[in-house]
């Protein structure tokens, strides 16, 4: 089955961020129209599921002061109209009980919807770490595409897309500590190195009372941290680097006597079936 061409022209409707702007909805004449509150419903696509009361209340300042400055952006459905961009702005014009919203309007195909919701609340840094994995997965679970094309669409590198994907493989309880704000990406990460369930979960409890920090956490799962081990040669070690931000994983590179290994890490099928089409010259 074909996929929805994704097309042009996100500039136009996010302008902060020209470099993603020929990967979303295609060019069309732009009019801004006042539609009416009631004849607006949310985004299901919506990835951000946690919005700040404080934020949304100095928004709601700043509108009551100087209005809604930058449109709504949404597409036509049924009789009404469904919101792509600007929850934000939408909940805060209810709460003051505006009946019209400047918004502007767009065909767009799910992918398209999912998409610009996901990269409006990346460039407004909005999301947290779990909320931007979940949009992720979808993009790639419903739309079929490779962790290269989603990191194309959202203007971030493949290795970011890869390493904000892996936190999902996290316990549910460490994910909601994560999505809350109670640890952050980067105690999420060094969780992850951690194989143990049981002391990671020992771990993460200690992370959440400030017992570790993440310097001292990512020693604690090291192997044989505490003994004395041959430092990696530099040259190696820049070449392990190098691989890990081309392919968006885990690389070793173990060598002796002019000969040695390289171990590539793989977290899911997708991400193996990726890094085939890479070695064989078939990916991107």
């Amino acid at each position: 089955m074909n996929k929805p061409a994704l097309g042009r022209g996100l500039g136009s409707l996010i302008p902060q961020k020209q470099s993603l702007t020929a990967q979303v909805i295609p060019e069309a004449r732009q009019e801004v129209r006042d539609l009416d509150v009631s004849a607006i419903k949310e985004n299901p696509r919506q990835p951000r599921a946690h919005f700040s009361p404080s934020e949304l209340e100095d928004l709601i300042a700043s509108i009551e002061e100087h209005g809604i400055i930058q449109p709504l952006v949404v597409t036509r459905q049924g009789d009404g109209y469904e919101l792509i961009a600007g929850e934000r702005r939408l909940r805060a014009a209810r709460t003051l009980g505006l009946k019209t919203v400047p918004a502007m309007v767009r065909d767009a195909s799910e992918q398209q919807k999912l998409e610009l919701a996901l990269i409006e609340n990346i460039q407004r840094q909005d999301l947290n770490a779990v909320e931007e994995a979940v949009a992720y997965r979808a993009l790639i679970d419903e739309f079929n595409l490779t962790q290269e094309q989603v990191s194309k669409r959202v203007g971030k590198s493949r290795s970011n897309v890869a390493n904000i994907l892996r936190l999902l493989e996290l316990p549910d309880t460490i994910l909601a500590a994560l999505r809350d704000g109670r640890i952050s990406k980067s105690h999420g990460r060094t969780l992850l190195s951690e194989e143990d369930p049981q002391k990671q979960m020992e771990l993460f409890k200690r992370m959440l009372t400030g017992e570790v920090s993440v310097h001292e956490a990512e020693a604690r799962v090291r192997p044989n941290a505490s003994t004395a081990k041959p430092q990696k040669d530099p040259n190696l070690a820049a070449h392990e680097k190098r691989l890990r931000e081309v392919w968006g994983t885990k690389v070793d590179i173990t060598a002796s006597g002019g000969k040695g290994k390289i171990v590539i890490s793989f977290y899911s099928r997708e991400e193996l079936l990726d890094l085939l089409d890479r070695l064989s010259g078939q990916g991107s």
